[in-house]
């Protein structure tokens, strides 16, 4: 199958990526040169383990193509993909400009039927929208075209989105004519060969399912979350408590890990999002207004705890900072807590050494003109002379550490963990002072 991709972000590289894979042409279209440029020279402009290996073995199959001309993209793909972004607007909503446009661009360059997906999160009824500017183009020019609107949401993980698309959960197809069904079918099948995932629906309801499932992963999080502080006031450890909830098959495990605070390109922009969507219809999501307060609290108690031990002014004190992604395995920062506690500290009159082990150039992007922030090669560089060490992301390699090694650098022996990953007993023997979320 022939398929364009339009916009070489998260979602479209990794998708047009996965599609070239089981043997499909996929072409994708982004009007960044730079992107284009980046990706024709073998690199990829984000970062995905697995992903960059992908591209490249598809691009010498001669399976994987990009393009900057709209045109070429609107005529090479029988299905056409809108994967662009969508980011928050100031009110909260999604801001649709680049899904139109990119529908509109289809509109006045297509010459034959098409299949025209919707892959970004958008609000429901945004298919609607995106069939009403095709439309209006084809009439411009006089023509009469078939096409089909597909909502087709991603469930991708940041970090695992290659192994989410290729062994996908579901797929949540919304369409309401048999042509396109069927093309999603055919699509979709090479990655469903031992059991049928596909998940047919309307369109509006596939829209809201995709807000739906973010909204109710934010929604664990924050729970556990606040639960975390309450566990701290009454002397319980969240732990346990997670331990004997999560033993509950109608709970799990999943989501259930208490922190400082989710962050990431989804949960904040969708929780906005949906509430926005109520909102227009007269209506107020009373638990996603909690949900993303409880999250915004959640960002701040690192900073409670460290002048809870130091005092409210840090003029002189030095923090080493362990992981600034919102999360392993990516170097996404964008509502990272990591970004509120570093900010907090300088705020404060603090200064600090980072380490990440894949996000430290997207962060001297965000700190560039920041003296009081300096960027660290390893773990052990970020120790030294510190005051404290805050871990804010659970990287692997942060698991296992020696702490004598770690008392023997640090200035003073405390360790903020806000991401539950040591065991409290076993810092404490080291000769090290420890602070969880929650524990005790």
């Amino acid at each position: 199958m022939k398929i364009s991709i339009i916009g070489t972000g998260y979602v479209g590289l990794v998708s047009g990526a996965c599609l070239a894979d089981v043997g499909n042409h996929v072409l994708c279209l982004d009007l960044n040169p730079e992107k284009i440029a980046i990706l024709k020279n073998g690199g990829i402009p984000i970062y995905e383990p697995g992903l960059e290996e992908m591209v490249k073995r598809n691009v010498a199959a001669g399976r994987l193509h990009f393009t900057t001309d709209i045109k070429e993209s609107v005529d090479y793909g029988e299905v056409q993909f809108i994967a662009v972004g969508t980011p928050p607007d100031e009110d909260g909503s999604a801001d649709l400009k680049h899904v139109i446009a990119a529908a509109q661009n289809i509109g006045q360059y297509m010459s034959q039927s098409k299949v025209i997906v919707d892959k970004s999160t958008v609000p429901v009824g945004t298919a609607e929208k995106v069939k009403q500017a095709i439309f209006n183009e084809l009439q411009k020019r006089q023509l009469t075209i078939p096409f089909s609107v597909v909502s087709n949401p991603e469930f991708l993980k940041e970090g695992a989105a290659i192994e989410d698309f290729m062994r996908p959960d579901r797929i949540v197809v919304g369409a309401d004519d048999q042509h396109a069904i069927e093309v999603m079918r055919n699509l979709y099948a090479p990655f469903q060969r031992n059991h049928e995932r596909l998940i047919l629906m309307d369109v509006k309801s596939a829209e809201l399912t995709k807000y739906a499932a973010n909204a109710m992963l934010a929604t664990r999080i924050s729970f556990m979350n606040e639960l975390a502080l309450l566990a701290e006031r009454l002397g319980a450890d969240i732990e346990r408590v997670r331990q004997g909830i999560g033993s509950d098959p109608r709970i799990g495990y999943q989501f259930l890990y208490p922190g400082c605070g989710y962050g990431g390109s989804c949960f904040p922009k969708d929780v906005k999002a949906l509430m926005k969507t109520a909102s227009e219809s007269d209506l107020e999501l009373k638990i996603l207004n909690a949900v993303e307060a409880v999250n915004a609290r959640q960002k701040t108690v690192m900073l409670e705890k460290i002048t809870t031990t130091f005092g409210h002014s840090l003029a002189g004190k030095h923090f080493a900072v362990w992981g600034l992604a919102f999360k392993p395995n990516t170097d996404d920062m964008r509502e990272a807590p990591s970004r509120v506690v570093i900010d907090g500290l300088i705020a404060l009159g603090a200064s600090v050494s980072a380490y990440d082990p894949v996000a430290i150039n997207e962060a001297k992007h965000i700190y560039d003109s920041q003296s009081h922030v300096q960027f660290s090669r390893s773990p052990e560089d970020a120790l030294n002379k510190a005051d404290a060490l805050l871990i804010l992301t659970e990287w692997k390699e942060f698991r296992s550490p020696d702490f004598s090694e770690i008392k023997r650098l640090l200035k003073q022996p405390y360790i903020f963990d806000g991401r539950n990953i040591y065991d409290p007993q076993q810092v404490r023997a080291a000769g090290l002072h420890y602070s969880g979320i929650g524990r005790l």
